[in-house]
């Protein structure tokens, strides 16, 4: 990190493209993400638990985004010594207090997607 960043809250700056905050927005704009944190929200879950809850989402997808997510250290992976094996996730300290800031963009997108529908609307009658 340059020595320029550090005039910045937290010593980083998010719109250079070489520093750590500008990789973790592009982490976070992740649909898969959202969505995978927002339904551990509710408390641990085996990986066929959430794919049930996630509309849309493939095995493979799935595993890359709890990957990602234990990586940066969001969620747990628990193993079980059963046969067969079983894995249940949970999110980590870091991963609830994101899962917290995610539950206000919900919503907003809940109140706000009608607005955006009508907007939407007008532009394309516009063409």
């Amino acid at each position: 990190m340059d020595s320029d960043d550090c005039d910045r809250p937290f010593g980083y700056d998010a719109f250079k493209r070489e520093c750590m905050s500008h990789t973790v927005l592009e982490m976070l704009a992740s649909k898969w993400l959202y969505l995978v944190v927002s339904a551990l929200r509710a408390g641990r879950r085996r990986h066929s638990e959430l794919q049930r809850k996630i509309e849309g989402v493939t095995p493979k997808m799935l595993t890359q985004t709890l990957r990602g997510l234990e990586r940066d250290g969001l969620v747990r992976r628990e193993v079980f010594p059963v046969i067969p094996p079983r894995v249940e996730y949970e999110l980590t300290d870091l991963g609830r207090n994101l899962a917290d800031l995610l539950v206000q963009i919900r919503v907003w997108s809940e109140r706000h997607a009608p607005d955006i529908r009508e907007a939407r609307a007008a532009v394309a009658n516009r063409q």
